[in-house]
């Protein structure tokens, strides 16, 4: 496993990390979870990402009686909880979600309550809250590292000016700004990383937990000829992310994708992540599987990045930049 600075941090962070959104209480039980956690973390994986939303809080429920079943040196991996959405669906009442501070302070107890740990160790805002005065949630952020709850803080699908204006806050009030964002970031979806975050990266140092490197499984090649059964993007509340990854041709592309996959004797899926990889703004990727071969094959994408040459790169980014071909009857 290769180890990266999570931004100008002191945090190591493991290259390939593993996540629980949609899987964990809703595709794999207690003892699946069990096996690919410890197969992860056998492998050198120390981040396990989680959120109060996943699953309304028993994705969080589980990832606890894992870790305590497991009973791992605490030292030796991290661990996260995001809060915006909160748990309780649309029974959600006012101050249950968004960034206010009583939000945040109330939903990372609960996350620490389920974790069944004493502190998290990054602590993300699951997404701006505009609502709420930038300097509430850097006070916020800052007294909860204080006392010793979380050690790090960060945004999630925040924008460049937002996190900027957060690194400006703690200057200006000598508080403590977000060190991690955790955006989309596959070959779908390539702006943010790859574009509006370079000024941020250049000036106060951001690290990176992206997450979906596979496009919710579309850049594995499985949805090319329908939606398999119990496959993600066929689970009953995730429509949205059906409809916004089977538009644009992306399934064509995804068949020339799996071409050079095939010549370098290797998966989509593997080609994919190891992509993802080669962008040294990437601090960690994270992995969502839902079987333990699955898991064990995108862990080749560690051997496989320094691979992937200019040549190999350039191909890749032709085929992403093609238009669609003419419909021929």
């Amino acid at each position: 496993m290769e180890y990266r600075r999570l931004g100008k941090s002191g945090l190591q962070l493991s290259l390939l990390s593993f996540g629980s959104w949609v899987t964990f209480h809703q595709q794999v039980d207690d003892s699946l979870s069990d096996r690919l956690m410890g197969l992860a973390y056998d492998n050198g994986i120390n981040f396990f990402d989680n959120a109060e939303i996943y699953a309304l809080g028993e994705s969080e429920k589980m990832m606890g009686r894992i870790l305590k079943k497991k009973n791992w040196d605490r030292s030796s991996y991290t661990v996260s909880s995001k809060a915006y959405f909160g748990w309780r669906g649309k029974a959600n009442k006012p101050n249950q979600t968004g960034l206010s501070r009583k939000h945040l302070v109330e939903a990372c107890h609960e996350a620490l309550e389920r974790l069944q740990l004493s502190y998290l160790d990054l602590y993300y805002c699951h997404r701006p809250d505009r609502n709420v005065p930038m300097e509430e949630v850097v006070w916020t952020m800052t007294n909860l590292i204080q006392q010793g709850k979380i050690l790090y803080w960060g945004g999630s699908e925040w924008t460049a000016a937002e996190l900027m204006e957060a690194h400006m806050v703690a200057k200006e009030n000598n508080l403590i700004g977000p060190v991690v964002e955790q955006p989309e970031y596959n070959l779908f979806r390539r702006e943010k990383m790859e574009m509006e975050y370079l000024p941020v990266f250049r000036t106060v140092g951001l690290g990176t937990t992206i997450f979906s490197p596979l496009a919710s499984g579309i850049l594995t090649g499985k949805y090319n000829k329908g939606i398999p059964e119990g496959a993600r993007l066929g689970l009953e509340g995730y429509e949205w992310l059906r409809d916004r990854n089977l538009l644009n041709n992306n399934l064509a592309r995804v068949t020339r994708l799996e071409a050079v996959a095939d010549k370098l004797n290797t998966s989509l899926a593997t080609l994919s992540i190891a992509w993802v990889l080669k962008n040294p703004h990437v601090t960690s990727a994270i992995l969502g599987a839902t079987r333990e071969e699955q898991l064990t094959e995108n862990l080749k994408a560690l051997e496989l990045y320094p691979k992937l040459d200019t040549a190999i790169m350039e191909e890749i980014d032709n085929i992403m930049q093609s238009k669609p071909k003419a419909a021929t009857h």
